[in-house]
């Protein structure tokens, strides 16, 4: 028999990396790993740690596009030895500069002081064909000097979930940052889930997350904290030369100062209304966690609202205080802004033009939920009758337990058919639909009459609700599906769900599992009802 050639050894990705933000920032000048308290740096090189046997799970077609790399037939994915080292940090490319930066924050209220990035590492900032600049980190690589007492790691039910939700929240239309790619890593990692001395081992995985920065409002608390004025303004001119190209970057006048801080309440308040618009909870939403683009970042102990309930929050560490609960989001992002300008008084020291970009904000994000709230209705505000049809429904729908996400598809159909019968499928009890069908008789009543003076007809209006108002979100109780079946070797639901999160607005053949409410089973099981900060 002849014989077969060698199979050619896998070609490594080839991208272009301009590491500005390495080229530009003070060093740590030690290389160890060591836990540390860092001092005048905003960064320390570090690198990945090997893992035993790196497995491609997960692979984001679009991202990958973005970045100029391949894109992947699922049943190719798994066989990409290549991608799957380079992605869990066991192999480097040309021009990665692996980085894990320091910043600080103010955790559940309190100033926590140096945390950093304890198990995330930057690799890199790639330039595309495009000339877009992307950074690349790893979560879950291993050990920094900022990680304490935490071994770097990262298991595959919270890489998993990252992975999913980063991916959802852009087709969802919300600023995210962005996820490349999934990778198991063949270790196991211990871990005390709901830190109720329950240890127990899990698989290991990696994320590779993308975005045009991850410099957050921590960064610039830190450097405040140390007094180091200097450090501060190279941060602040990077950032507004490279990622706010349009505000003057001479960061020693005031004037420049104040216009970032003002951008960066701009795209908070914009980023937090989108949070509400699809009932999504942050969960730990701690200064260290929000990126100074206005990016949803540091996907943790999120959910997204299932029951209608403002006081809801999917974090077991925040249950006692729901400090960032659905209803609070708003007023702990202006509570974060503050902190922020209180660090740039290190750079512009007079507080009250702050306070008026931190007033202007409340103004502009209350004025933004208001049009959200109705666009979910179909309607532009008109009057404050409109704000009193908006209360009174979120008392209805907090009366009983309502599915947030499907009542509102229902009512874009009862619109459209004038069929009450459609928002029954949206009550977690059967006979909720007969406790509140007063209430909601007379709510659709008023609803009806306000609709019909805009002229608009049933079916446009339909088409105006069914843009704004998602059918498919990433649930908890979903996410933990795919979980235990990739953790049993499956991939297969990991792969069905993420292709219909692409298209979470359009009704999709065989995706009825995907929109449904959360089954009893999942009421009170950890991982779906249950969230931590490991999660």
């Amino acid at each position: 028999m002849p014989t077969q050639p060698p199979t050619p050894p896998p070609t490594l990705p080839t991208l272009r990396f301009d590491n500005g933000f390495a080229a530009t920032m003070p060093r740590d000048p030690r290389t160890d790993l060591a836990p540390r308290q860092v001092k005048g740096a905003l960064y320390s090189l570090v690198q990945p740690t090997p893992v035993s046997q790196p497995t491609l799970l997960g692979w984001s077609k679009d991202v990958a596009a973005s970045l100029d790399l391949p894109s992947l037939a699922d049943d190719v994915i798994s066989a990409a030895s290549t991608l799957a080292a380079v992605f869990s940090g066991n192999q480097l490319l040309p021009g990665m500069v692996p980085l894990a930066t320091r910043y600080g924050g103010h955790q559940f209220g309190n100033w926590a002081g140096q945390l950093g990035d304890g198990r995330a590492m930057s690799l890199g900032e790639v330039v595309t064909s495009s000339g877009n600049r992307l950074e690349l980190q790893l979560k879950g690589a291993g050990p920094t000097p900022y990680s304490r007492r935490a071994d770097g790691r990262a298991v595959l039910r919270s890489s998993l979930r990252e992975f999913v939700c980063s991916e959802a929240m852009h087709h969802l239309g919300i600023p995210t940052t962005r996820a490349l790619s999934l990778v198991t890593t063949g270790d196991e990692v211990v871990r005390d889930m709901l830190y109720d001395g329950r240890p127990a081992a899990e698989p290991g995985a990696i994320v590779c997350r993308v975005a045009p920065t991850f410099v957050r409002f921590g960064h610039f608390e830190m450097l405040a904290a140390d007094g180091d004025a200097a450090s501060m303004r190279t941060l602040l001119r990077w950032t507004i030369a490279t990622h706010m190209p349009t505000l003057s970057a001479d960061v020693n006048d005031a004037a420049a100062v104040l216009a970032f801080f003002a951008e960066v309440a701009a795209r908070t308040a914009a980023l937090v209304v989108q949070w509400q618009r699809v009932g999504f909870v942050h969960g730990v939403m701690n200064t260290d966690n929000l990126s100074i683009l206005g990016l949803t970042i540091d996907y943790g102990p999120y959910g997204f609202l299932e029951p209608f309930d403002p006081g809801w929050t999917p974090n077991t560490t925040d249950a006692g205080r729901a400090r960032f609960r659905f209803g609070n989001q708003v007023g702990i992002a202006h509570w974060n802004l503050a902190c922020l300008a209180e660090a740039l008084l290190l750079l512009a020291p007079d507080p009250a033009p702050f306070g008026v970009v931190l007033d202007t904000f409340a103004v502009d994000v209350t004025r933004q939920l208001r049009d959200m709230q109705l666009a979910k209705l179909g309607l532009s505000w008109r009057d404050d009758d409109d704000d009193v049809l908006v209360v009174d429904l979120h008392t209805l729908l907090a009366s009983v337990e309502t599915d947030f996400t499907l009542w509102y598809r229902g009512l874009a159909d009862v619109m459209a058919a004038d069929d009450h019968t459609v928002l029954r499928s949206s009550y977690y009890r059967p006979a909720d639909a007969d406790v509140v069908a007063a209430d909601t008789t007379s709510w659709l009543g008023r609803y009806r009459a306000r609709c019909a003076s805009d002229g608009v007809n049933g079916d446009e209006r339909r088409r105006q609700m069914n843009a704004v108002n998602p059918l498919y979100v990433p649930r908890n109780w979903l996410a933990q599906e795919a979980i235990d079946a990739a953790t049993a070797g499956d991939l297969e639901p990991l792969r069905r769900w993420t292709t219909v999160l692409r298209t979470p607005y359009t009704v999709q053949a065989d995706a009825e599992h995907f929109a449904d409410k959360r089954p009893e089973w999942a009421r009170h099981k950890a991982g779906c009802s249950m969230l931590s900060c490991s999660s």
